[in-house]
């Protein structure tokens, strides 16, 4: 079985290939999983992989970035997708354009499952994005309420998607409807994601340490709480990036977004956001597994985010 997934939205196609291998496992409980990187990919290595074992697992190889593989790499892995072996899996992951695009046009000639996850541009499919969160749960959402949480966290997927599952989490209802996102970020996620995210860039240490320690010791979700400082930096990092006439459409952000931006930007240079924003992919990594103590990683994150201020 051969798989390629081709898109730039990143959260959709990891979540494709989580289909893929959990399928896999599914019908075989020692399913091997090999996750590879492209760049890092030898000839024959996708041979000696997928051969059979000598104890009948099956084998599962996943390639991201691949977009990076070489001229005789792509050639064996669009020969192997001719005649694939029947214990194992193979999934490639493409994010799409004229890089690597030999493998994309390879693969789509034999008989491979292609999956497309082209990045959400348009707020409707955003909203249809949120919708089917919920509906994947067995829950639901008016309109209205979708639209207000749209708002209210912004464009990014992941973040929508964090920001779904906390709602359903903190809610009973069937169905979410527009007083329960109010109640949501007029109450616990704002105070506890989105105002520790403005305490720490501003530089107000004690404030958001403070403030985390509440909301870890209220329920939040840590992982919650590292997407508000990581969009809050990613705001800093667009608005600082972006030309003086550049329009708040054009960086996916609201109005009042851009202006808050502006007025937290003062204090901030290009090396003090980099080193800040480091901190938050580490802090992510911790909470998510990575790290035995969430409330340590999102305390060292936040200490790291004001020491970065000034930074040129």
């Amino acid at each position: 079985m051969v798989t390629l997934v081709v898109g730039d939205e990143e959260l959709l196609a990891e979540r494709a290939v989580g289909v893929v291998v959990g399928a896999a496992r599914a019908q075989d409980a020692g399913a091997e999983v090999h996750d590879l990187v492209g760049g890092k990919v030898e000839p024959g290595e996708l041979t000696r992989l997928t051969s059979p074992s000598l104890f009948g697992d099956r084998s599962v190889v996943v390639i991201r970035s691949a977009q990076d593989l070489s001229k005789d790499t792509i050639a064996e892995i669009v020969a192997y997708a001719k005649n694939p072996a029947d214990d194992a899996v193979l999934v490639l992951v493409h994010p799409g354009g004229v890089k690597g695009k030999a493998l994309i046009d390879g693969i789509k000639k034999t008989k491979a499952d292609i999956v497309t996850v082209t990045k959400l541009t348009k707020p409707a499919e955003r909203l249809d994005f949120m919708k089917s969160e919920f509906k994947r749960a067995g829950r639901a959402i008016t309109g209205e309420a979708a639209q207000a949480l749209l708002d209210a966290v912004g464009n990014d997927l992941r973040e929508l998607a964090a920001a779904c599952s906390q709602l359903m989490f903190d809610t009973e209802a069937k169905s979410v409807d527009l007083n329960a996102v109010a109640r949501y970020h007029k109450g616990r996620a704002e105070v506890s994601g989105f105002t520790v995210a403005d305490s720490a860039v501003e530089g107000r240490l004690a404030d958001a340490l403070e403030q985390v320690r509440w909301a870890l010791g209220t329920g939040v979700a840590p992982v919650l709480l590292v997407s508000a400082l990581a969009r809050s930096l990613r705001s800093l990092a667009k608005v600082g990036g972006a030309g003086r006439n550049v329009q708040p459409a054009q960086l996916g952000m609201a109005p009042w977004q851009v202006n808050n931006a502006k007025r937290q930007l003062r204090g901030w240079g290009p090396e003090g956001l980099s080193a800040a924003l480091m901190a938050v992919a580490d802090a992510d990594e911790q909470v998510k597994g990575g790290g035995a103590d969430p409330a340590y990683a999102l305390e060292h994150a936040i200490q790291t985010i004001v020491a970065s201020r000034n930074g040129r």
